[in-house]
């Protein structure tokens, strides 16, 4: 087999299998098992959810690294370069280490005395994680589920907490027409004996159920923990910790109070293994970084630029209610870019009332969407003025020539439109370049 850079395994990657998505687990566990791979030996958070999930991976590895821990996390999809999806703490992966780990996994593939398998790019993605953590001295795995729970990849991987953040319609075609249907594909993280955190109040009664049926030990916000705020300090309570006078988390907006908790509610539950000072706790909340949510850009003389991967409903409502929150004395212009299986639509609907111009841009792949076929999705939903651009930087530039000062621009939809939005903010002196890797376009996997 010919050496390969990191960029032309991705191209392999994309080609070797007939479908994007392919959900299931026979495929891994074939190749795990020619690779001779083990379960873990360290504490694993697995996180699922329709939304949060992210923040929550962020939580739990900043707190962990600010107790002096070393913490691989895997994440899903990457915004500007494939090497964001596998940290040792805040460190990228290098390149060299992932493609060491696709040779391995491709060999186990083609064994020639086996039959072969084929996987998808997410698969081989998953694989070059559980490959990579399993060389490094690593105290804890934090690992975030692509798409569901019970099927994806990640659930090869027996967890010592799992965590459901959110229950919210998205992945319909692959995971179920209704909240109950997405909230028992989910609950497949849970395991036996393993406590099983759930991260909002009102989610569907069959997480519960599920839980209880297998003998998950339930640990439910609002029940066997819970948070209060008070101005821009919070107080923490579990069975083991009571933490109060906690800084807000550094990540913006309300719901980012029970994603920390949720964070803080796996931790507990490894507390034994893991003795973590409150003042860790602390440090981690003020120093976590993820960007891309509700991420403010602001510089005076400037419009302000707001760049947030919202892209189904429930993400659109809370983006929603991050920026009335936070009211200015100018407009909110939007540059969105919306993949076509997504309800474009109901995301145009929460946002309605707060954006007084859009500017829609085509997004490319497989699962893109012409900018004229979104303006025909949202229009019913939106009484303003919608532009159409065929290219990302070309709406952020149309949109930023028609902001003032005292505007904002949020710029939304999907990893593939945030993405190609920082760079041209990059590429405008608006976004510093040390903070954010060369580009590369997300494949159409996960999201």
């Amino acid at each position: 087999m010919p050496m390969r850079s990191l960029e032309q395994w991705l191209v392999h990657q994309e080609r070797v299998h007939p479908h994007s998505i392919d959900l299931g687990l026979t495929r891994l566990v074939q190749v795990l098992d020619r690779l001779c791979w083990h379960q873990p030996s360290v504490p694993v958070i697995t996180v699922a959810g329709t939304n949060g999930k992210g923040s929550v991976v962020a939580y739990c590895a900043a707190m962990l690294a600010a107790a002096g821990y070393r913490v691989g996390t895997f994440t899903s999809p990457h915004l500007r370069d494939y090497r964001e999806r596998i940290r040792i703490n805040e460190a990228e992966v290098a390149s060299d280490a992932l493609v060491r780990a696709f040779e391995r996994i491709e060999k186990a593939c083609t064994d020639a005395a086996q039959e072969r398998v084929s996987l998808t790019f997410f698969e081989y993605n998953a694989l070059a994680a559980l490959l990579i953590f399993e060389e490094q001295p690593l105290d804890a795995w934090v690992l975030e589920i692509g798409m569901g729970g019970r099927l994806d990849a990640v659930n090869v991987v027996d967890p010592s907490v799992a965590v459901v953040v959110s229950i919210g319609l998205d992945h319909q075609e692959f995971l179920g027409p209704t909240l109950d249907c997405i909230a028992r594909e989910k609950a497949g993280i849970f395991r036996a004996r393993v406590p099983a955190v759930l991260g909002s109040q009102g989610m569907p009664p069959v997480l519960t159920r599920i839980a209880t049926q297998i003998g998950a030990p339930l640990k439910r916000l609002g029940f066997e923990y819970e948070f209060t705020r008070h101005a821009d300090r919070w107080h923490y309570r579990g069975p083991r910790w009571d933490l109060s006078d906690l800084p807000a988390p550094a990540l913006l907006g309300d719901t980012q109070f029970s994603n920390a908790a949720a964070a803080i509610a796996a931790l507990e539950e490894l507390a034994p293994r893991f003795p973590l000072q409150a003042s860790a706790v602390a440090r981690g909340l003020s120093s976590v970084h993820l960007v891309g949510r509700f991420q403010v850009i602001a510089a005076a003389g400037r419009p302000t630029w707001i760049l947030d991967v919202a892209h189904n409903p429930d993400a659109a409502r809370v983006l929603a209610g991050n920026l009335r929150s936070r009211p200015i004395a100018g407009r909110t212009l939007a540059v969105c870019g919306i993949l076509a299986d997504k309800d474009a639509a109901a995301v145009a609907f929460q946002l309605r009332d707060c954006i007084d111009e859009w500017w829609l841009c085509s997004t490319e792949g497989a699962r893109g969407t012409a900018s004229a076929t979104l303006a025909a999705r949202i229009s019913s939903q939106v009484e303003v003025r919608l532009n159409e651009t065929d290219e990302i930087g070309a709406a952020c530039a149309a949109a930023s020539a028609a902001a003032g000062p005292e505007d904002r621009i949020v710029v939304f939809g999907s990893f593939h439109t945030v993405g190609p939005a920082m760079d041209w903010l990059e590429a405008h002196a608006m976004l510093s370049p040390p903070d954010l890797p060369e580009y590369t376009a997300p494949p159409n996997d996960h999201e």
